[in-house]
């Protein structure tokens, strides 16, 4: 890759805003070494890039090493402060954009966007090294000093958006929790037409009722697991006939199939059109499973008798949702929603629920 006192990329010359551009394709072996950052301790009125955040390299590590036959890198985007020259590889039309592209090798290099790809590249080549030979993109720009390369960044990430996470876990063919739920809403007519598998959040409007990833997580609190863990046969097992039981179970759900109520109507009126319930329910189901392994089914069937009624502020204000009828789901909300539905199917609380139970009522000013 070197000759004589430069760096010497095949490469591809681009024009943007009339200034020169060039991508090349590097080494994996490489980027650790032409890529260094070393600007943590510096304040962020100092630095080009935001501060690297540490934890996200390990699991990024795992997806190059886990996936070696089939991972996937966007392009590192990256600034060059130095002397650069471009050699085209001709100057016949067509191919005057092809050629070589000439790094000073006292050239500073500066990462706009990929600083935690670079460093998980790192860590990769340290468990594979044969990793080296593989190459990734590379998009430089001429540095013009650091107000252009923090406009820079700003530039890039203004007009990225993240997927949903319903995206990701439709789109992940590798994740089995991911190829679980998506076999429910496949199997299960009501989730099937139910489901919207692209938001996280459904507006008053919409024809859907329930969120892909309000599955996704309602199943991991039914089998007590974090993203990523193995799911058994038996788990899956325990999730299709979860599901199936509590769709037969919710009349209101039914209500919906005959058309007697429309999704609009059930999520105005009632708590079991949120995600909020759904995973409330995984709470429950997860404490049936360990603690009434042969009659779990029983005490889903009792649900058809509680009143959802968002109307029913006794059961649910506080819970599902806040005071100004707006509902809430987070940890604490999903928790004590729990609480209260296994209170309603006469199941024990656990000591720690018995805690956050109390100091709900206190709260309330009811002291029991």
């Amino acid at each position: 890759m070197e000759t004589g006192f430069t760096y010497n990329f095949s490469a591809i010359r681009g024009l943007q805003a009339s200034k020169e551009y060039y991508i090349a394709m590097c080494p994996l072996k490489i980027i650790p070494k032409l890529f260094i950052f070393d600007e943590e301790e510096l304040p962020a009125s100092h630095r080009a890039q935001r501060i690297l955040n540490k934890n996200r390299i390990p699991e990024i590590t795992n997806y190059i090493v886990e996936y070696r036959e089939d991972y996937v890198f966007s392009s590192i985007t990256a600034s060059i402060d130095g002397n650069v020259s471009f050699i085209p590889l001709s100057e016949a039309p067509g191919k005057r954009d092809l050629g070589t592209l000439s790094i000073s090798l006292d050239a500073r290099f500066l990462i706009n966007d990929g600083q935690h790809r670079r460093a998980a590249i790192e860590e990769a080549l340290k468990i594979q090294p044969e990793l080296g030979e593989e190459t990734i993109s590379v998009v430089f720009y001429l540095d013009t000093g650091l107000n252009k390369a923090q406009q820079m960044f700003s530039d890039l990430n203004r007009h990225a958006v993240n997927t949903t996470s319903s995206i990701g876990i439709l789109y992940n063919h590798r994740d089995k929790m991911s190829l679980v739920t998506k076999s429910l809403t496949e199997d299960i007519p009501f989730l099937r037409r139910y489901t919207d598998t692209e938001r996280v959040s459904l507006s008053k409007n919409s024809p859907k009722i329930i969120a892909l990833n309000h599955i996704f997580n309602t199943n991991l609190k039914l089998l007590g697991k974090k993203k990523g863990d193995p799911i058994t046969a038996g788990d899956e097992k325990y999730i299709k006939k979860f599901w199936s039981l509590l769709v037969e179970t919710i009349v209101e759900w039914k209500m919906i199939l005959t058309r007697e109520i429309n999704p609009k109507e059930l999520r105005m009126n009632y708590i079991i059109g949120h995600g909020v319930f759904l995973e409330s329910m995984g709470i429950v189901g997860n404490y049936l499973r360990t603690f009434h392994p042969d009659d779990w089914q029983q005490y889903i069937k009792k649900l058809k008798t509680i009143d959802w009624a968002r109307s029913n502020e006794n059961l649910w204000m506080g819970r599902a949702f806040s005071s100004n009828g707006r509902i809430q789901k987070n940890t604490h909300t999903i928790c004590l929603t729990s609480i209260q539905i296994k209170k309603l199917l006469g199941l024990a609380l656990t000591e720690q629920e018995e805690k956050t139970e109390t100091s709900f009522q206190k709260g309330k000013g009811i002291y029991t």
